[in-house]
């Protein structure tokens, strides 16, 4: 497995990874804007096809995990910790302190995924998702960049 950075150019492929993980994906124009804001990134992981992607920005000395798709086939394979741990470099590289996600309270796969990676709970937003008129909470998690983890 390959981690690169993914520019504009690859708006279309992002947007096929995040379609494969979400009910309500994002268009290729929308994470174009997205990668071309101020603090913006975005990693690949890929063999022969794309595996998956994280985006996330940074806003002084916080970083937040904007969105991170891992395709079906390869999900229980390391590419979402490798791609939380990219994302995680590249914050602190970037000078933030903190890095910050929201994940919903229904994806159990997720939340093992930050929790390993050392994220903890520290807020909920209620009702933040509507999964076909179902409101879900999301967890608000938060990883320390000075920590020992990613």
């Amino acid at each position: 497995m390959r981690l690169s950075p993914a520019g504009p150019e690859a708006a279309q492929t992002l947007a096929d990874l995040h379609a494969q993980a979400f009910d309500k994906p994002w268009s290729a124009q929308d994470i174009a804007a997205l990668i071309g804001g101020a603090g913006a990134y975005a990693v690949m992981a890929q063999d022969e096809a794309p595996l998956g992607m994280v985006m996330s920005r940074i806003l002084f000395e916080e970083a937040e995990i904007l969105t991170l798709a891992v395709a079906p086939e390869a999900r229980r394979r390391g590419v979402g910790a490798a791609l939380v741990v990219a994302a995680a470099g590249l914050a602190r590289q970037g000078g933030a302190l903190s890095l910050v996600l929201e994940v919903g309270e229904d994806n159990p796969g997720a939340i093992a995924l930050y929790e390993a990676s050392g994220f903890l709970q520290v807020g909920r937003r209620r009702n933040y998702y509507d999964r076909g008129g179902r409101q879900i909470d999301a967890l608000l998690m938060r990883l320390d960049l000075n920590s020992e983890h990613p």
